[in-house]
């Protein structure tokens, strides 16, 4: 069964071999997953999809719009795919203080910044080259059908600005 430190682990070593980029980093995730035996792709799983429904906030929403200026629905999924792959300080930092991006990211370029979307797939990815077949069900609780916590007006400038001041200066100022 793998914990949560090894799910970390996981991350942060492709994240580090792929040198920040997320495309790169879910190509060295699946390579590195496909070691594993089944049963431990999917435990990966469940840690990512648990992590991933727990960063569905407005708060989180709020501030992928001021880091990519502007996030749709599905931009804002590859964002929390792309927050994982950052690894557990910068996940959880932004979890506990979303504008303290700022200051726990070192670099951010809304080129190759902000999308992890083929992070999203590694465990499915590597589950299906392990066994040659789809993923099962995790059977784990359903994502929130509304983000967590207070409604922002993502279009109101003026209150993103106010609401992540350190976000706001440092990526938009």
């Amino acid at each position: 069964m793998m914990d949560e430190t090894e799910f970390w682990q996981l991350v942060d070593d492709a994240r580090e071999a792929a040198d920040g980029d997320p495309e790169e980093q879910a190509d060295l995730l699946v390579e590195r997953l496909t070691r594993l035996d089944p049963e431990s792709v999917l435990d990966f799983a469940r840690h990512f999809e648990a992590r991933y429904n727990r960063a569905y906030t407005w708060d989180l929403w709020g501030a992928a719009w001021v880091l990519l200026d502007g996030a749709s629905d599905d931009a804002f999924d590859f964002f929390r795919c792309w927050l994982i792959g950052q690894g557990r300080e910068v996940f959880e930092g932004a979890l506990h203080d979303p504008d303290a991006l700022a200051d726990l990211l070192d670099d951010f370029d809304e080129e190759i910044d902000g999308d992890g979307e083929d992070l999203g797939y590694a465990a499915d990815e590597a589950y299906e080259q392990l066994t040659g077949t789809v993923a099962p069900d995790l059977d784990i609780a359903p994502p929130p059908p509304e983000p967590k916590g207070t409604p922002i007006d993502l279009e109101n400038e003026r209150l993103l600005a106010e609401r992540y001041p350190r976000l706001w200066e440092r990526f938009r100022g």
